[in-house]
């Protein structure tokens, strides 16, 4: 519980101490009052007990009287002895009273049962006590002698009897008069107590009136001085609160708004109700509820007093985070919103959370378009490495497969297909362009093109294990293939900027722009390459022979030959191509395009399935440095291509494991399968080895690309391998 701090003690210190003073005067008149009471009560005994005595004396004289008329009675009567007992009572109380009165003494009233202190006498009064008291020591021994044996038949007690009653006509006269004077004394007394008391407290009344006036007027001054300060507190606080261009307002424990707020809160929030709601309703429905169960965490810690504010600030779910619009109105952009928390305390504990908010949705989105403008910097920066480092052949022939692939791909989009197999293959022929495209741009180090036609794989991947299959599906795929069209058309620009720009027969091979399709042909060699081996030398025995009617699904892109190097780093090997024929092999011209894809399927699929890592290699009794062979022969009829690795070869079980695995053939089934029907299945779409899939393979794509472009040209496919040895493909293409 928050206790009142050093300033509002001393604020209120002279209101605490007027209302004590106040109070005190109460009751000092309070406890006059209570003893005027009690003295006036004392006073009213006093009188009635001198009064008592008075008649007490006269049934005392009374009673001689009797008795002395009634001498010679039975003394045992009913009558006598009554008297005779009224007679000692009498006695005994006047003796006790006139003693009390006199010294002030305690005293029991008969009637009540009350024992009462009565007030000493002075002055004339104890004069008046005296004197009755003097005249009943004469009186009261004779009446003691009679009552001795008054009842007593044996004795005389007639004498005794006789000198009492005259006494009493003696005695009783100055009694009565001494009495009715005490009497008359103590009134006059207690009537001028009365006076006395009234006065005072009269005057007591009056003062604690006036000063109860007093403490009215200065306290409703100091009322109002403090309603005009706080009034003008709350002026000052509710102009910087309208005029604050933040969000500011107050949490409590239970995360409830609290009644005063910034007024540009409405307008950053979006809402025109927020005092006394709740913060995680105003919430709700705008962030994630990931986000929102992070905040109520957060706020609650920011309470805990042991956790400290700047490391729980760090953990801030609300620091830039995107508040979606709750108005119905759709031309509304999401806003991005900082929250800011700060505690409040009151002494020493945490009373409220102070709330910051700041719109900072114009930062959010000029950061969004610094980092979107620097992609396309970084990507341009790309495309002229690119340009000026390959040869323009190269870059001329990318440009052209490119829009190639893009116009494939987008006549596969016009084709309406109805049925699921018509749509799978749509998919799957789709998945094939996409992958080929990829392995290009990956070949030339183009991450632009590489990464969203790994986007579009992903998309892809997820339409195959979708399941059913519609054609509104593949909508999302245009935005992709615009991306890709936008890219190409912009490498293409800069390669002619460059070639107008630069200075005449300036280029080199490796720095020339992109030629001119017409320079493209005029610079293809014409020579005849010179083999290393003819091709009737390149034996196929022990190899497989491939089936290629079975259509199916695709795999991953691949890469370009120059870039398996590249591959091997991500995928932590050591790779070493060796060719003795490729540049000294003229491909025909219309044979380059499948031999390049082809030739970069298998580059990537010997540098991810072949190679192994240098751990494994050197337990093998290898060099730590795979080796990929890559030969192509022209015999004249055929054109020739043979990639061999010198990797882990091909495990048909474990062909027989993944495929009884994934459910295509149960146990029994693929343990019954050939080496020629693994090989099969090995080039379906859709099948790797590979457990996990990575940006260089696993999907099942490069080896069905390589199947279709080998059925393309009416081509033939042989692979041959050996367990831990080698795998080697060679794929031969008709020229003609």
């Amino acid at each position: 519980m928050a206790t009142i701090n050093n300033g509002d003690n001393k604020r209120y210190r002279g209101l605490i101490i007027s209302i004590a003073l106040f109070l005190s005067l109460i009751g000092a008149l309070l406890v006059f009052t209570f003893y005027t009471s009690s003295l006036l009560e004392r006073n009213t005994v006093l009188i009635d007990q001198t009064n008592q005595v008075a008649n007490s004396a006269q049934s005392v004289i009374k009673d001689l009287f009797d008795l002395d008329s009634s001498y010679g009675e039975d003394t045992s009567s009913p009558h006598i002895q009554r008297v005779l007992e009224r007679l000692e009572q009498n006695t005994a109380l006047i003796n006790n009273t006139l003693t009390a009165i006199g010294e002030g003494g305690t005293i029991t009233d008969d009637a009540d049962g009350k024992t009462y202190k009565l007030p000493s006498v002075s002055g004339s009064a104890q004069e008046n006590v005296q004197a009755a008291n003097e005249q009943w020591q004469l009186l009261e021994p004779r009446i003691e002698t009679y009552l001795k044996d008054a009842d007593n038949v044996l004795v005389d007690s007639s004498d005794d009897l006789t000198q009492a009653v005259e006494q009493a006509k003696t005695s009783s006269l100055l009694m009565n008069e001494s009495l009715d004077d005490l009497t008359n004394e103590v009134f006059d007394d207690a009537e001028r107590q009365a006076n006395t008391i009234r006065l005072i407290q009269a005057l007591g009344v009056v003062a604690i009136f006036a000063y109860f006036l007093i403490f009215v007027f200065f306290f409703v001054r100091r009322l109002r001085e403090t309603d005009a300060e706080a009034f003008a507190a709350r002026r000052e606080t509710q102009e910087i609160m309208e005029t604050v261009n933040t969000g500011l307002f107050l949490l409590d424990k239970d995360l409830n708004i609290g009644q005063q707020h910034s007024r540009a809160l409405n307008s950053i929030v979006g809402s025109d109700r927020l005092a006394g709601e709740n913060f995680t309703n105003v919430l709700r429905g705008r962030i994630s509820d990931k986000d929102l169960k992070t905040t109520q965490q957060f706020i609650e810690q920011l309470y805990n007093p042991r956790v400290k504010e700047k490391l729980v600030d760090s953990l801030n779910p609300l620091h830039k985070v995107m508040l979606h619009n709750s108005s119905d109105d759709k031309g509304l952009n999401n806003r991005f919103l900082d929250f800011k928390f700060s505690r409040v305390y009151e002494d020493k504990d945490i009373a409220r959370i102070l709330v910051n908010v700041n719109d900072v949705s114009d930062a959010v989105y000029l950061e969004q378009r610094l980092e979107k403008e620097r992609s396309q910097n970084d990507m341009q920066i790309e495309m002229l490495t690119t340009i000026l480092n390959v040869n323009p052949k190269i870059i001329n022939e990318f440009i052209s497969n490119t829009q190639a692939h893009i116009e494939r791909m987008n006549n596969i989009l016009k084709n309406p297909g109805s049925s699921q197999y018509e749509l799978e293959g749509k998919l799957n022929a789709i998945y094939r362009e996409m992958h080929s495209l990829k392995g290009e741009a990956s070949a030339l180090k183009l991450h632009s093109f590489t990464k969203i036609a790994s986007e579009a794989e992903d998309k892809l991947h997820a339409l195959q294990n979708q399941g059913q299959l519609s054609g509104n599906d593949f909508l999302q795929l245009a935005v992709h293939l615009d991306d890709l069209l936008s890219l190409s058309n912009t490498i293409a620009t800069l390669g002619e900027r460059i070639n107008r720009s630069a200075p005449p027969k300036a280029a080199t091979a490796n720095t020339q722009a992109p030629l001119s399709d017409s320079a493209l042909k005029d610079g293809v060699a014409k020579t005849a390459a010179v083999n290393s081996q003819p091709a009737s030398s390149i034996s196929t025995d022990g190899g497989l022979d491939i089936d290629l009617d079975d259509e199916s699904n695709d795999d991953r892109l691949s890469f370009y030959n120059e870039f398996a190097k590249e591959i091997a780093a991500r995928q932590g090997k050591h790779v070493q191509l060796k060719s003795t024929t490729l540049a000294q092999t003229h491909i025909p011209e219309h044979l380059a395009k499948p031999i390049k894809e082809i030739s970069i399927q298998l580059l990537r699929n010997a540098v991810v399935h072949g190679i192994e890592t240098p751990g494994v290699r050197h337990s093998a009794g290898k060099p730590e440095v795979g080796t990929i062979d890559l030969e192509v022969q022209d015999n004249g009829s055929d054109f020739i291509l043979v990639v061999q690795d010198d990797g882990q070869g091909i495990d048909y079980d474990s062909i027989r494991n993944k495929l009884s695995k994934e459910g295509r053939f149960s146990e029994e089934e693929a343990s019954q399968l050939s080496q020629g029907d693994l090989l099969k299945q090995l080039f379906s779409s859709g099948f790797s080895t590979k457990e996990n899939a990575d940006e260089d393979g696993g999907r099942g794509v490069g080896l069905d690309i390589i199947k279709a472009q080998v059925k393309d040209y009416n081509g033939k496919l042989n692979v041959n391998s050996e367990l831990g040895q080698m795998t080697r493909f060679v794929i031969t293409l008709p020229k003609a």
